[in-house]
């Protein structure tokens, strides 16, 4: 998409874009002062970029979803538009703030609890954020992850998914990680170095990732700070972004921290363990706790309203995260009071929306005629 994009007519403002922004790349997640926001919550693709492109992706995610969750035309359609509406009256009022005031902005979760209309939805997100919040790191993810094996702390194997190289491997690995470690630690503030010391390393295993992350490295790091007081990291590659090729290259040498620096910039708070690192193959990571409160949508349950409301939602908090990089001002004044972007957006995103199924159905062919090879798991 992002080569689509790039071919398109742009306004020549740029924001720090998220580079991948689609619907369930949004969620909840603990502040450092332990209160739960909704925002971003996927920077691997982050770069800057014109605002038009994470807003064009955005919307047609919903009709895509839409369509996924057998809505009919006209409802997805009015999630494309709440999207682009939100994102245009956001970004007026964000215009009319102070730099300080859009700089510390944030969407409280807990404010939003009350306001959703389907009754059904608002029970089930009440649950999960009550789980997600009275979640205890010893008593379920210790258990469920680690194991004590000759008198040492040990990440559980559980193959697949999570598991240690093995032999003369591991032996080489855990000195490339150590190495890697002291870098990722001299790239926190003063003040978390001091809090990460505290803690001691024990372990790293490696975890498969995400369909959107194949071919990438991952792990988790297990670090202890006493008998019962468990430190989970995640490891993960970062790799160029997808939109150096139209936007032009990161400023920064380490796409580890082209990641740590993007989510610092759209995001008025963040993990106070982020950072990055590199190894000696010269691949480069960033590094954050594993879980923290993090709550992701369910959208293939979404209503109709349901999905509206989201949709809403997703605007508002797209428009909080350019404003902070960007010229809101100039981005509101090209959106202008009236519908006529949220209706030119509705008609883009549709259109995308149809490409992506041809696009699908091509592969399909493809694949049928033999001249693509896939793994059919079974």
């Amino acid at each position: 998409m992002a080569a689509d994009l790039a071919g398109l007519p742009s306004t020549g403002i740029r924001v720090q874009a998220c580079g991948d922004c689609h619907l369930l790349n949004f969620g909840s997640f603990a502040t450092p002062e332990r209160r739960q926001i909704i925002a971003i919550n996927d920077f691997d693709e982050t770069l800057p970029a014109p605002w038009e492109w994470d807003i064009k992706r955005l919307a047609a995610s919903f009709v895509v979803a839409a369509r996924s969750n057998g809505f009919a035309t006209e409802e997805a359609r009015a999630s494309a538009q709440t999207c682009a509406r939100s994102y245009r009256e956001r970004m007026r009022e964000f215009a009319k703030m102070g730099v300080l005031d859009v700089w510390y902005y944030s969407i409280e979760m807990e404010d939003l609890l009350e306001t959703i209309e389907d009754e059904t939805a608002k029970a089930r997100v009440k649950k999960r954020f009550a789980k997600a919040r009275d979640r205890n790191v010893l008593d379920e993810d210790f258990p469920e992850l680690v194991t004590f094996e000759g008198g040492k702390h040990r990440i559980r194997d559980n193959p697949p998914l999570i598991y240690h190289f093995q032999g003369g491997e591991e032996t080489v690995v855990e000195a490339r990680v150590r190495e890697a470690f002291e870098l990722y630690r001299s790239t926190l503030a003063e003040d978390r170095r001091l809090l990460l010391d505290r803690y001691e390393y024990k372990d790293i295993a490696t975890k498969v990732v995400g369909v959107g992350s194949v071919g990438t490295r991952c792990s988790i790091m297990l670090l202890m700070g006493g008998a019962d007081d468990p430190l989970f990291l995640q490891v993960k590659e970062a790799c160029a972004s997808v939109l150096e090729p139209y936007a032009g290259q990161s400023v920064y040498s380490n796409h580890g921290q082209r990641v740590v620096m993007g989510q610092r910039l759209m995001l008025s708070a963040s993990d106070i363990f982020l950072g990055w690192t590199e190894s000696v193959l010269d691949c480069h990571y960033y590094i954050r706790q594993l879980r923290d409160m993090k709550l992701k949508p369910m959208v293939e349950l979404f209503t109709p309203s349901v999905m509206n409301q989201y949709a809403e939602l997703c605007g508002w908090a797209l428009a909080s995260a350019h404003a902070r990089s960007g010229d809101a001002a100039k981005i509101a004044g090209y959106l202008g009071k009236k519908e006529d972007f949220d209706k030119a957006l509705v008609d883009f995103s549709e259109s995308y929306a149809d490409q992506n199924e041809l696009d699908y159905k091509t592969l399909v062919q493809a694949v049928r005629e033999g001249r693509l090879e896939v793994y059919l798991e079974r």
